[in-house]
Formats: C-alpha cells, sequence, structure tokens
C-alpha cells in the first residue's frame, strides 16, 4: 500500500446535513422524497405535501453537528472525507446569476474543519441534490439548458475552493438512471419525471449526454484553474457474472457490463465507443449531439475513476430460470449460490472488488479510487454499545480483496472511503435502520430520537486499520 493511501469515510450532503430550509437554500429532488423501505419504494412528490415525512429534512443534523463529527473521524485517523455540495445551498432554485453566500461559507467552514483535522476533502460536485426548481421548470437533464447551469455552479465552487480541495468528482453514481424500470433512479440522478408512453432510454441517453458534455466542460475548468486539481468520474461498479458457461449467459453478462462501461468509456476516453453508436443506430435513435459538444468531450477527461462498490450481479439469458425482479439489479439477475446477501438482499461478494479493479485497471490505466463500499445492516443498541461484529467481517474482507488488487494485480488505486461512515439516511429506502457507520446516530426512522452519536465497536477497528495502513485487518 502506498504510503500517502487516502484511508477516510464517504457521505452525502442530502443524506447527512439537514438543514434542508435555512441560511437561503433551495428544495432539491431529495427534499421531496418520503420514508420508505425494503417492501416499499419512497414517493417523490409534487413539492413538499403537508402531512408527508421527509426524511432528508433533518438528515442527521450534519449541518450542526460537522465539528464533532470530523473529531470523531479525526480519531479515527481519516486521511480524507468524502462529502458533496448542496447545489440548492449555492444556488437556490439553480438558474440565479449570483450564489447564496451563506450557502458558500458553509462549505468554507466546513472545509476548514476537515483541513485542520488532517483530512482532505474528496468532493462530489452533483449527488442526487439537484435543484427542484430546475425540474419543474425546465425538466432537468433532458433540457441542454442544464448543461449551462451546471457549469455556472460549478465554476463558482471550484474557484471558491480550489486551494481547499484537490480530489473533486462530477456526478455521483451516473450510470444508475439506466434502470429505467425504476423512477427513483432517474429523478435523482437527472431530476426526470417520465411522462406516459415515452421511450424512457431514449430520455435517459439524452440526458446522459448532456451530463458528459457538462462534465468534461468542468473537467477542463478546473484543469486551466489549478493544475494540481484532480477530476474524477464516479460509477456504481457492479460487475455480472455469466451464471453458466453457456455462451448465451456469457454474452449476456458481457451486454451488462457494457451498461455500466459506457460511463467510463466516455469519461476517460473522451468518446462513444463503437458498440454504443450500434445500439443506437439499431435502435433508429437520434439525439441532440452536436460536433461542438463532441470536440468539448474529447478535450475534458477525467484523471481518476472513482467507483462505488457494494455487490456483484449474476445474470442468466434463460427465460426459464427464476429472476430475481429486483430494479437495482436489472431484468435477468439470479441468485448467486456461491454468495450469501445482506438483508436487503445484495449480494456480498469482496473477490467481486478485485474482480471489478482488475478490470478498470486492465481497460483504462489510470488511477482509480473507491469512493464507496460498505455494509447496511439493524444495528442494535444495547446499554450504550453496538457490537458490529458482521460490519467489521464485510469491510475486512473487502480490503482484504483490495489490498490483493493492489500488491498482487498491480492496480494503482489512490484511496478508499466507506460508505456512511457516520449513519446517514439511506438513500434508497429513506430509512435509518439500514446503518452504515462507525459512529451510530440516534435517530429513528420516523425521525424522532436525541442525535447523539455513539462509537460502535468498528470505529476502533478502522482506527487500527487506518493506523496500520491496511496491515492489522
Amino acid at each position: 500500500m502506498r504510503k500517502n493511501f487516502l484511508w477516510g469515510g464517504a457521505v452525502a450532503a442530502h443524506q447527512v446535513e439537514g438543514a434542508y430550509n435555512v441560511k437561503g437554500k433551495g428544495l432539491s429532488t431529495a427534499d421531496v422524497m418520503t420514508a420508505g423501505n425494503v417492501h416499499t419504494p419512497r414517493e417523490i412528490t409534487d413539492g413538499v405535501v403537508e402531512g408527508k415525512f421527509y426524511p432528508n429534512h433533518e438528515g442527521i443534523r450534519f449541518y450542526d453537528h460537522y465539528q464533532e463529527d470530523i473529531q470523531m473521524f479525526s480519531e479515527m485517523g481519516f486521511k480524507c472525507l468524502r462529502t458533496s455540495i448542496a447545489w440548492s445551498r449555492i444556488f437556490p432554485n439553480g438558474d440565479e446569476d449570483a450564489p447564496n453566500e451563506d450557502g458558500l461559507q458553509f462549505y468554507d467552514d466546513l472545509f476548514d474543519c476537515m483541513i485542520e483535522h488532517g483530512m482532505q476533502p474528496v468532493i462530489t460536485l452533483s449527488h442526487f441534490e439537484i435543484p427542484y426548481h430546475l425540474v419543474k421548470t425546465y425538466g432537468g437533464w433532458r433540457n441542454r439548458k442544464m448543461i449551462d447551469f451546471f457549469y455556472r455552479f460549478c465554476q463558482v465552487v471550484l474557484k471558491r475552493y480550489q486551494n481547499k480541495v484537490k480530489y473533486w468528482m462530477t456526478f455521483n453514481e451516473i450510470n444508475n438512471q439506466m434502470l429505467v424500470e425504476n423512477d427513483l433512479y432517474a429523478f435523482t440522478n437527472s431530476g426526470i419525471v417520465f411522462e406516459n408512453g415515452e421511450d424512457r432510454l431514449h430520455t435517459i441517453y439524452q440526458a446522459v449526454h448532456y451530463q458528459f458534455v457538462a462534465s468534461a466542460l468542468v473537467t477542463e475548468y478546473a484543469h486551466s484553474l489549478n493544475p494540481e486539481i484532480q477530476m474524477g468520474c464516479c460509477v456504481a461498479a457492479t460487475p455480472n457474472y455469466p451464471n453458466t458457461s453457456n455462451p448465451d449467459d456469457i454474452l449476456l453478462a458481457q451486454a451488462e457490463d457494457r451498461k455500466l462501461l459506457m460511463f467510463t468509456d466516455v469519461q476517460i476516453r473522451g468518446h462513444y465507443p463503437r458498440y454504443l453508436l450500434n445500439e443506437w443506430n439499431t435502435r433508429n435513435y437520434t439525439f441532440d449531439i452536436t460536433s461542438q459538444d463532441l470536440q468539448i468531450m474529447e478535450k475534458g477527461t477525467v484523471d481518476y475513476l472513482g467507483f462505488t462498490y457494494y455487490m456483484s450481479n449474476t445474470v442468466s439469458a434463460d427465460p426459464s430460470v427464476k429472476k430475481l425482479g429486483d430494479d437495482l439489479q436489472g431484468n435477468y439477475a439470479v441468485d448467486n449460490p456461491y454468495l450469501s446477501t445482506t438483508d436487503w438482499g445484495w449480494a456480498i461478494d469482496p473477490k467481486g472488488l478485485r474482480y471489478v479493479m482488475n478490470m478498470y485497471q486492465d481497460r483504462y490505466e489510470i488511477p482509480m479510487f473507491i469512493v464507496e463500499n460498505g455494509f447496511g445492516y439493524a444495528d442494535q443498541f444495547i446499554d450504550g454499545h453496538i457490537h458490529d461484529q458482521n460490519r467489521m467481517d464485510y469491510l475486512k474482507a473487502h480490503i482484504a480483496e483490495m489490498k490483493k488488487a493492489i500488491e498482487e494485480d498491480g492496480c494503482d488505486c489512490i484511496g478508499y472511503t466507506v460508505w456512511g461512515c457516520i449513519d446517514p439516511i439511506s438513500f434508497t429506502t429513506g430509512e435509518m435502520k439500514k446503518r452504515y457507520g462507525f459512529i451510530y446516530v440516534d435517530r429513528n426512522n420516523d425521525g424522532t430520537g436525541s442525535y447523539k452519536r455513539y462509537k460502535k465497536d468498528s470505529f476502533y477497528w478502522y482506527q487500527k486499520v487506518i493506523e496500520s495502513n491496511g496491515e492489522n485487518l
């Protein structure tokens, strides 16, 4: 492991900050999503509806507690902390000419606090928190005008924090919106509310193109602003295994992987791959893509590949094989008998992390950054203690495979940040009981609780992992 390896944790503004309407902040897409659970999807409402419960409005009150929380991260030895800038805290509606100084000052104070405690901010520019006004007025990323709005926001924050933040990412898990059957991902990734009868896949491809152009513009601007800045993309890495050695299964797994690889191919190589252009031709798709767009994409390639990893996927082309029927895993996903699952049905596959790291290294030969990996569980709070051995086992196994990818396979990895290092609101369900952190937050699913912080057993375990640079697992 490199001596300057970036051990740390990761959160997102909308899942922890709360303070959804203070000091000029506008509504975001996260602010109009109700609570759900593993069986009931979150509802996307038309604005904030009286009587509905919106868990992100309070989050875990990180906005007020960040100094205490960062002190605890520092105790663990964090070298970095990944979070996001809430776009609607800077531009409440998203289309203003001038930013909200109160919002800018909050992130100045937050980043200063991180730096004072010896950790680098790793910042995502768009993490599922698009200003809601841009959704209602412009249709979100189905509209080309979004490129200019996003670029303006990014110019402001990049210029403001250029000497405080080295590592940036443009769009979080940009590929999630390819799961077009699920309304949640299009809404959170792109602010898109599907219309009856529209070709959802066509709509998403057009939105993604605008995001590619915006990402490239922002990346090129950052490089011109400060050569020390490192710009990355961020994808949700879920590699696909064939269910059998039947060539049909193998070809299906390859095709499913391309739905992921397309996003890194474009942002790292700077152009659309032939397999995607062929798909568009086969589907008779045409898009608003200009020659200038393509030139921008070619110039604005990223410096590193950021990715999140939680699970692998196993797919079957055989219609007689029972499918999982899970929107998150796609239409062809089947049970993998060699893997166990979490209580939320996610396959636990540490070796899949090594597999996907090698896939990326072989394909791109640029540094990678594991910006999310974690274990969601309904932790038991007993007499002021949380004994989360299962979380330690999960993370230990994944870190061990990461080390093999780096030390035995030669993968170039600059850091590893554990998702939800302090318990956040779950993105997919809006629950609080699906906990990820090393730090327990006393908040219940219904928003009640003291919001007091408690160290779990894993807090002390991860402290030793960082102190030993991954040697003591």
